[in-house]
Formats: structure tokens, C-alpha cells, sequence
């Protein structure tokens, strides 16, 4: 029998143990993730969500701010049968499969034009959230001693405001004060550029300047609890340079925990815009947003339940998904948890 077919019997029929290589975190948690069915649900949801903001005109049966007056309020047969108060007043119409609302725009459009604008802030929210805390975090857990000190203080008195307020200040300000801004001026064009893009633009500032303070205390601690291991200590013996140090040896061994603690704070983004467009503070209008749309039709949900309903399934599934995938992220990338299952 030649080496290697003992080297290959497993314990206990050549006395030999089978030489097995280890499988890579990254493989590890890969499987344990796809065996979460939760997430897997979760990060499926997402998908299509993501597909059908990117063929919103191929999906969508009318564009998202068509009005048609003479059919406001109109509302397939289906919806009468699961909202039958409805029947007395609703007008019927097949068009509209999830209802017209109350200037005749095609609720099942503006639903699908939404999902834009709630993946939009799903996704660059959290970028520069991540972008700002991981920089700060890791200068102050990296150099720590007074530099540290002082970073952080700042980060507890930005935390002493209620970043909610912050950025309803912010986008009350730029868009009252818009008539009266000097043209050419530097708030004036960053408010023709927040115009631009449908109202978006200091949501995303408001979201991405109150975030960060989170992320920077959790990259500062993950950084303190790595400077002073032993692979650290190595490089700084060879004479390796601060910045080598920080983005070659402690970024990719905490950057695992940031992305899942991100992806967690993903609805609480989606929720804080689905509010600010409730109150009106949102994306300018026509630009359908689910948060507007819940707005409008709670106005008048005891008659038009289908107005305020199906926007609000729509953001709450979101959010489920996110939290789903979130969960699963955690338990696969815990590597405590490694070759446990």
C-alpha cells in the first residue's frame, strides 16, 4: 500500500490521521450563512428589491407622476374584497392593480419607483457613515492616550444632540432659505444640487454627519483591542509604518463586526427618511417616496385603506429583509462560533 493511500485512511483503519486543511473564515461563514434561512430569505427580498429599482420603467405600467384626475381613488376588485367597508363609494377600475390615489397616480408605479429611493439611502448612508466613523475610530483607538481623549469627548457631546433634530434643522433651513439665498453663493448651490437630485442630497449629509459617532466608538474599541497583539507588536519591531500598520494588518481583522453592525443600522436609515418624507421634509415631490406616500394616504385611510397600506408593507418588508440579513451576517462572521455548525 503506497504513503499515500495510508496518509489518506482516516484514524483508527491505518492508525494514521487524515490531513484535512482547514477551511477559510471567509468560506466558514459564507456556508453558516447560506444554511441561515432567515437571511437567506432576507438577502433574496433585497435582491429583487434591488432589481426592480433598477428596472422601475420596465416593471412600473405608468410612469410614477402621471395624473389622471377622473380615475382618483379608483381601486381594483380585489382590494374590495379585503377592505369591504370600501364598497359603497369605491369606483372600479382594472388599471390600477394596487389602486389610483387621490390625484389618479397609479399606486403599484409609485410603490415600484419608491424601492429608488429607500435602497438609495439603504446603501450611501451607510457608506459614508462607515467612510467617517472608521477613519476617526481608528486614529483614536490607534494612537489613544490625549489624542484619544479629546476625540472621543467630541464624539459624546455630538451625541448630546439629537441627531433626528439636526437634520430636520438642516433640510428646514436650506429649503426655506432657499428663495433667499444669493445666487452663486455656496449654500445656494448646494441647494440647486439637493434640487437636482429629487431632494436627496442633505438627507444623505444629515444621515451620514449623525451616524458616524456610533461606528467610530465601535472601530475605536475593536482597534484597542488589536493594537497590542502580537502581529502588531511584530510590525512595529520591522519598522512598518503607521498607515501599513492600520490599513494591512488592523482594518481587515475588524472590518467583519463594522459591516454587520452597518448593515443592523441600515432600517433605522430607511425609517429616519420614510419619516422625514412623512412630516413633509423629505424628497421633493413628484419623486415617490414611501414615507410620503404612507403620509398621504393615512390622510385618508379610513376610506382608502389601500392608499396608506401597501406603502407601508412595502417599507416594512425592507426593513425586515435588512434585519434578517443583518442577524445572519452577526452569527456567520462570529468567529466564536466557527466550525460549530
Amino acid at each position: 500500500m503506497s504513503q499515500v493511500d495510508q496518509i489518506a485512511k482516516p484514524l483508527g483503519l491505518g492508525g494514521i490521521p487524515t490531513l484535512k486543511k482547514r477551511e477559510s473564515l471567509v468560506k466558514d461563514g459564507i456556508r453558516r450563512l447560506v444554511k441561515n434561512r432567515a437571511a437567506v430569505l432576507g438577502f433574496s427580498i433585497i435582491l429583487l428589491l434591488i432589481l426592480m429599482a433598477i428596472f422601475a420603467p420596465l416593471i412600473a405600467i405608468k410612469s410614477f407622476d402621471t395624473q389622471v384626475l377622473v380615475d382618483q381613488n379608483k381601486v381594483p376588485t380585489w382590494i374590495l374584497s379585503l377592505f369591504p367597508t370600501m364598497k359603497p363609494y369605491a369606483q372600479i377600475s382594472s388599471a390600477y392593480p394596487l389602486g389610483a390615489d387621490y390625484v389618479g397616480r397609479d399606486m403599484f408605479s409609485r410603490i415600484v419607483y419608491g424601492a429608488r429611493i429607500s435602497l438609495t439611502v439603504a446603501f450611501i448612508g451607510p457608506f459614508i457613515s462607515l467612510i467617517i466613523g472608521v477613519i476617526y475610530g481608528s486614529i483614536s483607538g490607534y494612537f489613544g492616550g490625549r489624542v484619544d481623549n479629546i476625540m472621543m469627548r467630541i464624539v459624546d457631546v455630538l451625541y448630546a444632540f439629537p441627531s433626528l433634530l439636526f437634520i430636520i434643522l438642516l433640510l428646514a433651513f436650506f429649503r426655506s432659505s432657499m428663495s433667499h439665498l444669493s445666487p452663486g453663493s455656496p449654500a445656494y448651490l448646494l441647494s440647486k444640487f439637493d434640487e437636482s437630485l429629487g431632494g436627496m442630497f442633505f438627507i444623505f449629509v444629515g444621515i451620514g454627519l449623525t451616524a458616524w459617532e456610533t461606528m467610530a466608538r465601535l472601530t475605536r474599541g475593536q482597534v484597542l483591542s488589536i493594537r497590542e497583539k502580537e502581529f502588531i507588536e511584530a510590525a512595529h519591531t520591522i519598522g512598518a509604518p503607521n498607515l501599513r500598520i492600520m490599513f494591512r494588518h488592523i482594518l481587515p481583522n475588524i472590518l467583519g463586526p463594522l459591516v454587520v453592525a452597518e448593515t443592523l443600522a441600515i432600517p433605522g436609515y430607511i425609517a429616519t427618511e420614510a419619516f422625514l418624507s412623512f412630516i413633509g421634509l423629505g424628497v421633493n415631490p413628484p419623486t415617490p417616496s414611501w414615507g410620503a406616500m404612507i403620509s398621504e394616504g393615512a390622510n385618508s385611510i379610513r376610506s382608502y385603506p389601500n392608499q396608506a397600506i401597501f406603502p407601508a408593507l412595502a417599507l416594512a418588508i425592507t426593513m425586515f429583509a435588512f434585519n434578517f440579513l443583518g442577524d445572519g451576517l452577526r452569527d456567520a462572521l462570529d468567529p466564536r462560533l466557527r466550525g460549530t455548525q
